[in-house]
C-alpha cells in the first residue's frame, strides 16, 4: 500500500476515534444533568430562599475547577441582576473574609465537600449569621452538615476515562448554577430591558436596543393626509428617503400608509392627480417606541409581505417616529 494511502488511513481511524471519544463525554455528561435534573427537591427552593433573602451579594466561592465553576456561577448571577462576587477561599483566609459582610449570602462549591480552605469561610458565615448554601456530591460531608441548605449532586460517572479529571461533576456545577441563577430571575420578574442595563455592549446589547434610542422623530416623519394629492405626496416621499409614507387622520392617528408597491399597483395617467387616501393600504404594520429592536426586526420580517420601515406609534396611535431596516444594520440588530 502507498505510504500516502497509510497516512491517510490512520488520519482516518484517529478522527473516528476521536469523534467516538467526544461524542462518549457528551452522552456521559448528558446523563449526569438527566440525573441532576431528577435528583431536585425541595432543597433547590429552600436555596433559592436563602439567596433570594440577601440584602448584600451572593458570594460564590470554591477551590480548584470547583473555584472555576464558582467564578462562572458568580459572573451569570451578577449579569441577571444578582449582585455578586467570587472570593477564593485560600485568600478568604488571609484577608478577604472582610469582603463578605453582614446581609451577604455564601453559595459554596466542593464535589468532596471536604476542602479544607473553605472551613475558614464557613465559620465566618457561621460567626455572623451568613446563609450559606452549598453544592456537593455527598451528604454526610463536613460542607453539606455545616450549610444550611445542601445542594446534592447525584452519582454520575466522571466523563474522564479513569473516572478522575472533573468533567460531569464540573457540568451538574454550572448547570447547578445556571438554574439558582434562572430562579432568582424569575422570582425578581428580571426583564430583557433591565436585562439590557448590564449589557450595553456587543451584539447582546444591540439586540436589546430600544426603538426610540434608533428611530427617527419630529421633520424627519414622511407624513400626509388623506386628501393630499399625489403629486404632492411623491415630493414628501422623495425628500424624506424612506420609500414611505405614513397617512394620518383628524385626529393625528395612523390611518394608513403609501409605499412603493401601491404606487406600482396604482400606475395609471391620473395618478398624480390623486388623492392618497385612495391609493394608500390601510391599518399598516406599526410598532411601539418602548419595543425592543430585535422585536421591531422580527416585525419587518412578519408574514410574507416584508417590509423595509416601520412607524412607531404611541397609545393613541399617533406616529411619534419611524424606523429602517437601514437604522437596524446601524446598531448590528439586522
Amino acid at each position: 500500500m502507498p505510504h500516502d494511502s497509510i497516512l491517510t488511513d490512520r488520519r482516518t481511524t484517529d478522527a473516528i476515534s476521536d469523534l467516538d471519544v467526544a461524542r462518549q463525554v457528551l452522552t456521559t455528561e448528558a446523563a449526569g444533568l438527566h440525573a441532576l435534573s431528577n435528583s431536585l427537591d425541595r432543597s433547590f427552593a429552600a436555596a433559592v430562599d436563602r439567596l433570594s433573602t440577601a440584602t448584600g451579594r451572593i458570594v460564590v466561592t470554591g477551590m480548584g475547577k470547583s473555584g472555576h465553576v464558582a467564578r462562572k456561577i458568580a459572573a451569570t448571577l451578577a449579569s441577571t441582576g444578582a449582585p455578586s462576587l467570587f472570593v477564593h477561599p485560600a485568600e478568604a483566609s488571609h484577608g478577604d473574609l472582610g469582603m463578605i459582610v453582614e446581609g451577604d449570602a455564601v453559595l459554596a462549591l466542593s464535589n468532596s465537600g471536604e476542602t479544607a480552605e473553605l472551613a475558614d469561610l464557613v465559620e465566618h458565615c457561621h460567626r455572623f449569621g451568613l446563609p450559606l448554601v452549598a453544592i456537593t456530591a455527598r451528604a454526610e460531608s463536613a460542607l453539606a452538615t455545616a450549610a444550611d441548605v445542601a445542594l446534592l449532586l447525584p452519582p454520575a460517572a466522571e466523563a474522564c476515562p479513569m473516572g478522575l479529571a472533573p468533567t460531569t461533576s464540573t457540568t451538574m456545577q454550572m448547570a447547578l448554577g445556571d438554574a439558582l441563577a434562572v430562579a432568582l430571575l424569575t422570582r425578581r420578574g428580571f426583564t430583557a430591558q433591565d436585562f439590557r442595563r448590564f449589557h450595553p455592549g456587543g451584539r447582546l446589547g444591540q439586540r436589546l436596543r430600544r426603538v426610540k434610542d434608533a428611530m427617527h422623530k419630529g421633520d424627519a416623519l414622511p407624513l400626509a393626509t388623506p386628501d393630499t394629492l399625489m403629486d404632492r405626496a411623491l415630493v414628501t416621499m422623495t425628500e424624506k428617503r424612506f420609500g414611505c409614507l405614513g397617512v394620518t387622520g383628524p385626529d393625528g392617528r395612523l390611518i394608513g400608509i403609501l409605499t412603493d408597491g401601491d404606487l406600482r399597483r396604482a400606475m395609471a395617467p391620473d395618478l398624480l392627480t390623486r388623492p392618497v387616501g385612495t391609493i394608500m393600504t390601510r391599518d399598516p404594520r406599526t410598532i411601539g417606541p418602548d419595543a425592543l429592536a430585535d422585536e421591531a426586526l422580527r416585525a419587518m420580517n412578519a408574514s410574507e409581505r416584508r417590509v423595509t420601515a416601520l412607524f412607531v406609534v404611541d397609545a393613541a396611535g399617533t406616529p411619534v417616529g419611524i424606523l429602517h431596516l437601514h437604522d437596524l444594520l446601524r446598531v448590528g440588530q439586522a
